[in-house]
């Protein structure tokens, strides 16, 4: 667990692991891997995989959801429901406050006060994301999210055309920013980073109405096209690293099976943050079964795309329950 939080904080993932380091079942398939690799039966496999019609069921069901909840918040505010009140930052649904951790952090840094309502708002989201795991919020709320996820299919039609290329940052540009808004939020009092959030930005567009911040939005997405694809999610937002934390012990996880795996490395290639498959390279995996780190989106396009079930939604002690 320390290994993996340290990944997420930008460290370099593990080297590949020496076969002392293996569980006595993944050194025994890893060197049944090994005695077939490069051989035609295994080439013809991953071709025969990727032959395969892709199932697109869980980025279906995160762009409902996704959808759904915020759609709730401005049909709410529209007709005056009252059932959902706020925005993604801080609203309260059926009485309950819920308010985004990050957020609330920023507020309390910056007003130098702890408000009862932003500590029983955190309260609720700290629970419900933490049952969740990872950065599900990321993917499966964030309105930016989905954005930027067009934007990256745009930049990766581009690069295919070679008409642009990816400059991709270090990881821990994303820790660095986020000690940096800290602090910012307590020298000069205001809460910076909520001020130039995309995902507050557009939350409150989508209920209240569009502003000029909105061009800032448009600047984001236009550089994640042309220069470093998802820069924003990747390198800067802190609200990942800040649910990343939270959901690190969840019960719901991304589970890896060494088993079955070709290692064809079609799942990274589709990631957002790869370096939380590097497990399914060809001898990384330390053990048959893999929990994935908690810089996991949870965005379930790693599962869509492998057709041989090595990477599925798990809730711990009920494998394959979801």
């Amino acid at each position: 667990m320390l290994a993996s939080l340290k990944v997420m904080l930008g460290m370099t993932p593990p080297r590949k692991p020496g076969q002392r380091e293996y569980s006595p079942g993944a050194r025994s398939l890893h060197n049944v891997k090994r005695d077939i690799q490069g051989k035609k039966e295994r080439v013809a496999a991953i071709k025969a995989e990727r032959d395969l019609d892709r199932s697109n069921k869980w980025r279906n069901r995160r762009w409902a959801t996704l959808i759904i909840i915020n759609l709730l918040f401005v049909l709410s505010f529209q007709f005056d429901v009252q059932l959902v009140e706020g925005a993604l930052t801080a609203s309260r649904v059926l009485g309950f406050h819920f308010a985004d951790l990050n957020a609330a952090l920023q507020v309390m840094l910056a007003y130098k006060v702890i408000l009862i309502n932003l500590v029983i708002g955190t309260g609720t989201v700290l629970i419900m994301w933490w049952l969740l795991g990872g950065r599900t919020f990321c993917s499966w709320v964030c309105p930016y999210h989905l954005l930027s996820e067009f934007a990256e299919k745009i930049h990766l039609w581009l690069a295919k055309a070679n008409i642009v290329r990816d400059f991709p940052l270090h990881r821990g540009t994303r820790t660095v920013l986020y000690v940096v808004f800290a602090l910012l939020a307590v020298v000069s009092g205001y809460t910076v980073f909520e001020s130039i959030s995309p995902t507050g930005i557009l939350s409150r567009a989508m209920i209240y109405g569009p502003g000029l911040a909105l061009l800032w939005v448009a600047g984001l997405l236009v550089f994640e096209v042309f220069v470093t694809r998802r820069a924003w999610c990747r390198y800067v937002c802190p609200i990942g690293l800040t649910y990343g934390f939270v959901g690190a012990t969840a019960p719901v996880q991304v589970t890896y099976n060494l088993e079955d795996c070709l290692h064809e490395g079609d799942c990274r290639a589709l990631c957002m943050v790869p370096h939380v498959l590097e497990m399914t390279k060809k001898g990384y995996a330390r053990d048959v079964d893999v929990a994935v780190g908690p810089d996991c989106t949870r965005c379930g396009m790693c599962i869509d795309i492998c057709p041989t079930n090595s990477l599925n939604f798990e809730v711990k002690g009920l494998k394959h329950f979801l």
